[in-house]
């Protein structure tokens, strides 16, 4: 068989459902091959936005997502796609063309050294020179590609290569068991949490596994001790939990930062330093630190914890639920901040303002969506708002993305998200900036046939810049533009569009658009005035009311 025929069926062994992405003229025998195949191509309108479908794919699943481009400016497309994946913990593989490596037939053209280029990007990335080397070279990608922490990975199929005969067997694909943490960090982890009069959970994107999410929640019931989450970490245990305190949202400042200062000991649990730290030690800070990970905690001036349990996290949670006593902990300030807060966030939602402040968007979307609905957030400055506001009810009901944090991601991962989970509702928001990113997706979707949403919130700006831009004292500059008729824009491509008006019920609109089928853009006038005074200046004045 041809080694592209070989590839396929790899792929096939190991359960890969769609591939999403861009083919070239290099990839047309793979591309051959996956015709008859059972996997499924997404076919895209950019190599960015294929590599973001193929990362939340793998994100929902804990299945590596693939996609696929040809050389050159192809694969260079892939670039932000493959951070976003590392950065985020996501398997991802991506698949990429290259000229013949035997014999060139045309010069220098086109070509990149691609594999050096993924380097540093990726946690593995080989260029296929011989057809037999298939079977191993892909098993190895996705081994390390889902084993913990996931990532990107990558496999350069040149032309001649793919079209070369071959004849190898297939390896077995086998599940492997993560290692548990030893006994004596277990037994450390627990004598710490007795001694301590307030201890604090934080919670990361690492623990959004099934098994984690279960034992979280055991281990909240059994001691009531409250917990935060990192934006990556919403939905892990239901925010409607009465334990839950706030998400960190902000680098500092907000309630949930007053939490973890007057915290005595923090239990951190699948959090590391690649999303924003959510606390800041140093050596002047007696607050105590438990690390519970996959992986040892990596070096950084800003977190070095005096503990750490490493080994499947779900089994460390369990192993220091059985043996922990409840003591006579002191929650009483934690429960304060929690009640500032929460009175804190109902400002604004009934507020009529248009065009409408971000405190009631927020409010209507999650009235709008079902518990088990997913929102798909871009980057901007409403990203900080529904990571603060919008109370995810279940785990991977909130995706944002806190590590790369690109612009870009929204749409493509409203689409995947949508492969994944056919029958639940999913909202992507973007901001007018991160939407026109990728907004040629819009073709993609309708062409799919998919039910999705699309809610643009519309400031004719770079808001969250503006805003920092603003609060630096600067003056307001290069920052603005200008907006196609949203609405027109997705008509154009057979999807419906409407714009909101002063009188308009932006739930009852949302409600109506979700249980419709077919794709549909929302335009939202939004106003951002308002993010320095709600978001630095009352939070200052109310938390000095805390100490």
């Amino acid at each position: 068989m041809k080694a592209s025929d070989l590839l396929v069926q790899a792929l096939e062994n190991e359960g890969v459902k769609y591939i999403f992405g861009v083919p070239g003229e290099e990839n047309l025998d793979f591309l051959e091959s996956l015709r008859t195949s059972s996997i499924s191509l997404i076919l895209t309108r950019h190599e960015q936005a294929a590599g973001f479908m193929a990362a939340t794919y793998g994100r929902l699943t804990g299945k590596t997502g693939v996609c696929l481009s040809t050389l050159g400016p192809g694969a260079t497309n892939l670039v932000t796609a493959a951070a976003y994946a590392q950065l985020g913990a996501m398997p991802m593989l991506m698949i990429t063309g290259q000229k013949p490596i035997k014999q060139s037939k045309q010069g220098q053209f086109q070509i990149v050294d691609i594999v050096h280029m993924m380097q540093p990007l990726t946690k593995y990335t080989k260029q296929i020179v011989n057809g037999n080397t298939i079977p191993a070279i892909v098993r190895e990608a996705f081994r390390i590609a889902e084993e913990e922490r996931p990532g990107a990975v990558h496999i350069e199929l040149p032309e001649d290569i793919a079209h070369e005969d071959t004849s190898c067997r297939i390896f077995p694909v086998h599940q492997v068991r993560r290692p548990t943490a030893e006994i004596k960090s277990v037994k450390t982890a627990v004598r710490m949490l007795e001694q301590v009069k307030r201890p604090l959970i934080v919670i990361g994107a690492g623990a959004n596994r099934k098994r984690t999410q279960n034992m979280l929640r055991e281990f909240v019931d059994k001691t009531g001790i409250p917990f935060i989450n990192t934006q990556m970490g919403k939905g892990v245990i239901d925010e409607r939990h009465p334990q839950y305190l706030g998400t960190t949202a902000l680098s500092s400042q907000d309630y949930v930062h007053c939490a973890i200062n007057h915290a005595d000991l923090i239990l951190n649990v699948g959090h590391d330093v690649v999303e924003k730290p959510p606390f800041i030690m140093d050596e002047r800070n007696p607050i105590q630190v438990i690390h519970i990970n996959f992986l040892s905690a990596a070096v950084d001036e800003v977190y070095f914890p005096q503990l750490e349990v490493i080994g499947d996290i779900a089994n460390s949670i369990w192993q220091i639920k059985e043996q922990i006593i409840p003591q006579e902990w002191d929650f009483e300030y934690f429960l304060q901040v929690k009640s500032h807060l929460e009175t804190h966030i109902a400002e604004g939602i009934s507020l009529e303002n248009f065009p409408l402040y971000p405190q009631k968007i927020v409010s209507e979307v999650r009235e709008a969506m079902p518990s088990d609905g997913i929102i798909c957030l871009d980057n901007g400055v409403y990203k900080i708002w529904f990571a603060r506001n919008y109370k995810a009810h279940n785990p991977n009901s909130v995706l944002l993305d806190n590590a790369l944090a690109t612009m870009g991601a929204g749409l493509p991962s409203a689409i995947g998200a949508k492969l994944v989970h056919p029958t639940k509702k999913i909202l992507a928001i973007l901001g007018d900036g991160g939407f026109m990113m990728n907004s040629q997706e819009l073709e993609t979707a309708v062409r799919m046939k998919l039910d999705l949403v699309i809610l643009i919130l519309n400031d004719s700006a770079y808001g969250m810049i503006k805003w920092k831009q603003s609060a630096m004292g600067y003056t307001n500059f290069g920052l603005d533009f200008s907006n196609p008729d949203f609405c027109k824009y997705a008509e154009s491509y057979g999807a419906s569009g409407y714009k909101i008006q002063p009188e308009d019920d932006l739930q009852a609109i949302l409600s109506q658009k979700l249980d419709t089928p077919g794709v549909h853009l929302i335009d939202v006038p939004v106003d951002y005035s308002d993010n320095e005074r709600v978001l630095i200046q009352e939070l200052g004045e109310k938390l000095c009311l805390l100490e």
